[in-house]
């Protein structure tokens, strides 16, 4: 089929190419000429695990084609995919600018039957108005019709996603374009559910509120681990087997971040208050997961009486591992509230530091080798699970730090590990490993000088 996607960010682009994988003759229009021809050339503007190979695979096979040029695009289109950004507005509330300009665009080219996709993340209701938009400009004699598919993506294995999903949601009120679409993704043998356009919108909405809910349930559930001295890893690991829970997202750590659970939530509560339900649940959810994010400064502070001159090293940046995504990511909490505490921070990551870089300047110190951000530092708080950090050997910390103290936000060492080495370890959740020398550090310390009393820090 012919096949159009509006916008090449992160959902369109995965879109498109994977179409193109499929055999599928698809064109991607963008409004950003740079980023276009940097497309053409075979580079993808995103990390993301195997998008630049097939990129290039299906541009030198003539299935995959990136263009500015709109109308090229849409006008002989059998399906066309909106799947650009829907930012938050500053009450939480998602912004669809960009979804009803590109659907004013799509109804101004259309020279032929057409079937209207929205992958974009939107309101309920939100493809009714797109059909009025496009009806509004579109000659009279062509028709069309409207299909939520939402993506259900996720960053740093999005191609396997693609071609592995769970599901698949179609929802529309045409059955000729329900069928149609099922020609297409039926290939795939992933779960076809249809549903109306609604619901579909819905869908998208309330798997990713539940899944951000789990993820604060478990945080939750951590806190209350760290304070009657039980194991949340063997507590997730005894509920996760229960099938009716299951084990996914009961990993505690520092909190949920990217462009989708933290945009999602707070979209969800506007949409439920502007029906006038307050959606407690989801509230909390959100409000335990901003506490998480602050939790591991939290817990360095309970290690030293200061933190601030202290040189502070923050092992990864982006919000999870295999992505360059630093959107709502729990690092940026850390780092600023590292810098108002007056420590002096280097940070590695192995591909986010440029996008961190756009934020913080020269402010901090950045770094792509992790052996580098910890020489010589005092602390280390691990903010990514990155394989890269997991598999660094402790003793590399017990080398390379001064009295190596570490808050692992994302629990990456086993406690049976860290127990064979001279170092503090804090994680979420498990008991905290103290070295009887660990130096807490005075008021003094902000001189420059350590308190020369070595001391247990274990707590009463």
């Amino acid at each position: 089929m012919k096949i159009a996607v509006a916008g090449t960010g992160y959902v369109g682009l995965i879109t498109g190419v994977c179409l193109a994988e499929m055999g599928h003759d698809v064109v991607c229009t963008d409004i950003r000429e740079d980023k276009v021809l940097l497309l053409k050339s075979g580079c993808a503007p995103i990390y993301e695990p195997g998008i630049n190979p097939m990129l290039k695979k299906n541009l030198d096979a003539g299935r995959l084609h990136f263009t500015i040029d709109s109308e090229f695009a849409y006008k002989d289109a059998d399906i066309i995919f909106i799947a650009v950004g829907t930012p938050e507005n500053p009450d939480g509330t998602a912004n669809l600018d960009h979804v009803y300009e590109a659907a004013y665009t799509i109804g101004l080219c259309l020279n032929k039957d057409s079937i209207i996709c929205t992958k974009s993340t939107v309101p309920v209701g939100t493809n009714e108005q797109i059909m009025e938009i496009i009806n509004s400009v579109k000659p009279v004699h062509i028709n069309t019709q409207t299909v939520s598919t939402p993506e259900f993506l996720r960053e740093g294995s999005a191609i396997y996603d693609f071609f592995h999903g769970d599901r698949i949601i179609i929802g529309t009120e045409s059955e000729e374009a329900a069928l149609l679409l099922e020609q297409v993704f039926l290939p795939l043998k992933i779960p076809i559910v249809k549903t109306d356009i609604r619901s579909a919108e819905m869908i998208k909405y309330a798997s990713n509120a539940f899944l951000a809910t789990k993820i604060s349930f478990i945080n939750e559930i951590a806190a209350i681990c760290d304070k009657v001295g039980a194991n949340i890893e063997e507590v997730a690991y005894g509920i996760g087997k229960d099938r009716r829970i299951g084990p996914q997202f009961l990993q505690a750590g520092i909190g949920y971040g990217g462009s989708c659970f933290p945009k999602d939530t707070k979209a969800l509560v506007q949409i439920a208050g502007n029906v006038e339900h307050q959606f407690e649940l989801l509230e909390a959810g959100i409000k335990v997961n901003n506490r998480q994010q602050a939790c591991a400064v939290k817990k360095a502070k309970e290690l030293f009486d200061s933190i601030e001159g202290m040189r502070v090293a923050v092992l990864g940046l982006a919000f999870k591992p295999d992505t360059d995504d630093i959107r709502e990511a729990a690092s940026l909490t850390i780092v600023k509230t590292l810098l108002a505490e007056g420590a002096s921070v280097i940070a590695y990551d192995p591909v986010a530091v440029p996008n961190a870089r756009s934020v913080f300047g020269n402010v901090i110190e950045f770094t792509a080798d992790i052996q580098t951000a910890i020489s010589g530092a005092e602390l280390v708080i691990i903010a990514t699970e990155w394989d890269h950090i997991k598999h660094l050997p402790l003793e590399k910390y017990v080398q390379l730090m001064r009295n190596p103290v570490i808050i692992d936000g994302r629990n990456c060492y086993s406690l049976k590990d860290v127990s064979k080495h001279p170092i503090t370890y804090v994680s979420i959740g498990r008991p905290s490993h103290i070295e009887e020398h660990a130096q807490t550090r005075s008021n003094s310390a902000k001189e420059g000088r350590y308190d020369e009393t070595f001391t247990s820090i274990l707590p009463d």
